[in-house]
């Protein structure tokens, strides 16, 4: 068995963990609608943003969304536009918000001309071997529609600019420990596992499969 094939074998075992713990949101969708006016300006209406570095919102997982403007709130999560915006929300605005979003139809992803979508397939669905690195596809699914009950988020159809931004963001958590830099990275995935994925990652690698996970649906 190949290093590889062992990473993906550990992958699936925490999926199984994460299911069997992991509790799901409860939100009011009608609630949420109303609480969600002031998203639309980033997020467009119904959540999906028309602004490629804003992420779509609609479809995603209710879970996932929740755990995101709760860290927000918390600061495990660095964003400063996003931590003025929850700051007002209670955690039952947050469900509502959540249960309405998810509730949305999500539209449609296009990758830019040129993009090297081998590359980009090749990493989704098989990871890089002489590194480790697990797929993708482990985690969030031959058609990027994640694990819900395991709070791995929906990727198809997103923004291919949000993904590569947020991959390069875990993948500075990486680059300050090893070189002492303190610039601004993510640290809010599930026992670093984002941080491992994104760590021997090329910019060029990332873009690709940032360009590839747009077109699945």
């Amino acid at each position: 068995m190949n290093k590889l094939t062992l990473v993906f074998s550990a992958a699936l075992a925490l999926v199984s963990t994460l299911i069997s713990t992991h509790t799901l949101a409860a939100g009011d969708a009608a609630l949420g609608q109303a609480k969600s006016a002031t998203c639309i300006g980033c997020h467009g209406v119904n959540g999906n943003s028309m602004v490629p570095i804003f992420p779509k919102l609609a479809g995603q997982s209710e879970a996932y969304l929740l755990k995101q403007l709760r860290e927000f709130k918390t600061h495990d999560r660095a964003d400063a536009t996003m931590a003025g915006m929850v700051a007002p929300l209670t955690d039952a605005d947050m469900q509502n918000i959540a249960a309405y979003y998810v509730a949305q139809t999500l539209t449609p992803g296009t990758a830019k001309a040129g993009a090297n979508m081998a590359l980009g397939e090749k990493i989704y669905r098989g990871g890089k071997k002489d590194t480790g690195v697990t797929a993708c596809i482990a985690c969030h699914g031959p058609q990027g529609k994640g694990i819900p009950a395991a709070g791995f988020p929906v990727l198809s159809s997103q923004h291919a600019a949000y993904v590569a931004k947020q991959l390069k963001l875990f993948r500075q958590d990486s680059i300050n420990a090893q070189t002492g830099s303190t610039k601004p990275s993510r640290t809010n995935d599930f026992e670093g596992m984002m941080i491992n994925f994104t760590k021997s990652l090329t910019n060029a690698e990332i873009d690709a499969v940032s360009e590839y996970i747009t077109t699945l649906h």
